[in-house]
């Protein structure tokens, strides 16, 4: 793990994996999770000649709180690791809550980033022909519902819900999920994926709620950004088996980012998705980025 220093004082955690002249493709985890390389997706990337990079945002594991940012300020976060990197031209993949952070690169970053891939990712809340909170899992609407409540309520619910994940065993990944998973998901959380899981959930907590909390508050305000600019080529992957992120997501993302791909699997979850397609969704990505 190494760290770079930032221009206000914070400093940010990132890893890389793979080749040394390889291009950037910048991962964008989950929410919560952190800067956890899950071996398989190293490889994936690495056969198609990129070398991963990906690093916990603030709040998260090691990386300095910013209380009240905005999606819109990954892409600087993500400049200035590249930057330390020496690197120019990257592609960047997004799952789950990275989703809106790597469209937020390739609109922000419209020089520097090749392509984009959004894997189930989080639609903005409060937009016309999308209901946000439609076909969450319970954990989901409860979680939501407090972050619309402002923060002191989510906070409160988060520091209900933290422990068990700040302690979180691969075994016990089904419980802890509960109602979020469906059943092709529950069968992903198994083996080398569920180890992987449960190491990024422990990293994210190490330092408590904050970049949890500050995820969900980005989410459900101003993103900072528009999606009209269809520069830089954008892929939407999303599955209909999906109870962390609902279909409508996926399938509203790609009628109104510009220019965006579709890849809409209605057999697919928000967990088997990215076990079982992420070399593809790399080589696609390869393919946009030219």
């Amino acid at each position: 793990m190494t760290e770079v220093g930032l221009p206000d004082g914070r400093t940010l955690e990132y890893v890389t994996v793979g080749p040394a002249d390889g291009v950037p493709l910048v991962l964008h985890h989950g929410t919560p999770s952190a800067a956890v390389v899950f071996e398989p997706w190293a490889e994936a990337a690495a056969k198609h000649g990129f070398r991963l990079v990906m690093y916990s945002r603030p709040g998260y594991a090691g990386s300095s709180p910013r209380p009240g940012r905005t999606v819109a300020d990954a892409a600087g976060d993500v400049a200035a690791v590249l930057d330390a990197l020496g690197a120019g031209r990257f592609v960047t993949v997004g799952w789950s809550g990275g989703g809106p952070h790597a469209l937020a690169c390739a609109r922000l970053l419209p020089d520097r980033c090749g392509a984009a891939a959004l894997i189930a990712g989080v639609g903005p809340y409060g937009v016309t022909g999308l209901d946000f909170l439609s076909g969450m899992g319970t954990e989901n609407l409860e979680e939501f519902g407090a972050a619309l409540e402002g923060e002191a309520a989510l906070t409160s619910y988060l520091n209900e819900q933290g422990p068990a994940f700040a302690t979180a065993q691969a075994a016990a990944l089904g419980a802890a999920l509960g109602d979020l998973v469906s059943g092709i998901d529950r069968a992903q959380l198994t083996g080398e994926f569920a180890d992987y899981l449960a190491e990024s959930f422990r990293a994210a907590l190490r330092s408590g709620i904050g970049g949890w909390r500050d995820d969900d508050l980005a989410f459900v305000t101003g993103w900072g950004f528009g999606l009209g600019d269809g520069r830089v080529p954008v892929a939407v992957w999303q599955g209909g088996e999906d109870r962390m992120v609902p279909y409508a997501h996926g399938r509203w993302l790609a009628e109104h980012v510009a220019g965006a791909e579709a890849h809409l699997s209605p057999e697919e979850g928000h967990l088997s998705l990215v076990v079982g397609g992420f070399e593809g969704i790399v080589a696609d990505l390869a393919r946009l980025a030219g």
